[in-house]
């Protein structure tokens, strides 16, 4: 038998239902208030992520640094001076004669030995001059022998007086007239083989010859200002600096003990052209600039100077055994003196100051307050204090050569 269950289902009106679940906040107050929490949210989440912050740099922070060791070398002591290269010896090559070029015997560029022949002028005027002189010569040779025969006749007629000492006087004031025109004629000779010789120009020294300024079949004349060629003399070579004259007297001193080394580099102050010595100091000082001048010489075997060519000469007065040498960098100055950043073990620093002996360049030297072996910071100490923790970098030396030192300080 069958059971019938019967549901009994309340249908509800939809027009009550809305009037029963009508919201009581407006769709815009709504949207208001979602976007307030949605920003104390953001703020509340930021509050936060500040106050971790500072917990997680309250750490000590190492300071990256450039550190360099302490060294116990030798100290060059230079003296520095902007010069300027000059040849040794320098010759404009001219002719001292009239005539035609007709062989010109080197090269440009060419370096010649002294005596070798350059420039070849036509000499065939002067040659036959040569042979007129010699001529002539002959000529006045055969008078002289002649009045000479006739001064020993006239001189042997005077004991028997038929001749009087007058015509004798007379023959023996002849024989001297021939014999001067005799000589004369010697000088002629000797001119016009003088002027064969000028035809042919040879270098008076060695040296490098530099562009000509005429071809051969042109006419070359003893009064032309332009010269053919110039020859110059680049080995050895001469350079010129100057000094101030407050440092003479050292130089002077260290000129008597031995013979002093001076480098030319070149005009950027970086490369190393030649080393010479230094020859001599001027005999007078420059009123205008308070400086003196001095003259060094160089081989200059491989040509790197060059006349006319500025360079930065330094001159070598002594060199310093033993230095305890930092770069300069390190050195930093305050109101307690000059003072350094020593790395210590654990990677702090600490102050501590130093007394400088000597600057020379990217190089100084310490009388006290460091040891050979100690380390120093080279390179941002601006951002250290005594204490500090650092990551040290080595930088490898760029081997940057000296400059200029103070000319007041060096080598006293």
């Amino acid at each position: 038998m069958s059971v019938r269950r019967t549901y009994t289902v309340n249908r509800i009106d939809s027009n009550a239902s809305r009037r029963q679940f009508k919201p009581a906040i407006s769709p815009t107050a709504l949207f208001v208030l979602t976007f307030t929490l949605v920003g104390i949210g953001a703020f509340l989440s930021g509050c936060s992520a500040d106050s971790k912050q500072p917990a997680h740099a309250a750490g000590p922070r190492a300071v990256s640094v450039a550190v360099a060791p302490v060294l116990k070398q030798d100290m060059p002591v230079y003296l520095s001076g902007l010069g300027s290269v000059t040849a040794f010896n320098t010759a404009n090559i001219k002719s001292r004669i009239d005539g035609q070029i007709m062989q010109v015997h080197v090269r440009e560029g060419q370096t010649v030995r002294r005596g070798t022949l350059l420039v070849e002028i036509d000499s065939r005027p002067y040659a036959v001059q040569l042979e007129q002189a010699q001529a002539q010569r002959s000529r006045d040779q055969a008078q002289l022998g002649d009045a000479k025969l006739n001064l020993e006749r006239d001189t042997a007629l005077i004991p028997s007086g038929s001749i009087s000492r007058q015509q004798v006087d007379t023959q023996r004031a002849l024989v001297h007239q021939v014999e001067g025109t005799v000589n004369n004629d010697k000088a002629l000779i000797d001119n016009a083989k003088l002027q064969i010789a000028y035809c042919h120009i040879t270098a008076p020294f060695n040296g490098r010859v530099g562009l000509r300024q005429v071809d051969p079949g042109n006419m070359v004349h003893a009064s032309d200002t332009t010269p053919m060629l110039v020859l110059t003399q680049l080995q050895p070579i001469a350079v010129i600096f100057t000094l101030p004259e407050d440092v003479l007297p050292t130089v002077a001193r260290h000129m008597r003990k031995s013979t002093l080394q001076v480098d030319a580099f070149s005009r950027d102050d970086q490369t190393k052209l030649a080393s010479g010595k230094l020859l001599t100091i001027d005999n007078q000082i420059d009123p205008s600039t308070g400086t003196a001048k001095l003259k060094a010489v160089f081989d200059n075997r491989d040509e790197q100077l060059w006349p006319n060519q500025f360079v930065n000469s330094d001159l070598l007065l002594e060199v310093r055994k033993n230095s305890t040498v930092i770069p300069s960098a390190a050195v930093q100055r305050g109101p307690q003196g000059t003072y350094v950043y020593v790395v210590k073990p654990d990677k702090t620093v600490e102050v501590r100051p130093i007394k400088v002996d000597l600057t020379q360049g990217d190089k100084t030297s310490i009388t006290s307050g460091l040891n050979p072996g100690d380390t120093v910071v080279t390179d941002g100490q601006d951002k250290l204090q005594s204490g500090s923790t650092i990551e040290p970098r080595v930088i490898p030396n760029p081997g940057a050569r000296h400059s200029t030192a103070d000319p007041g300080n060096p080598a006293s």
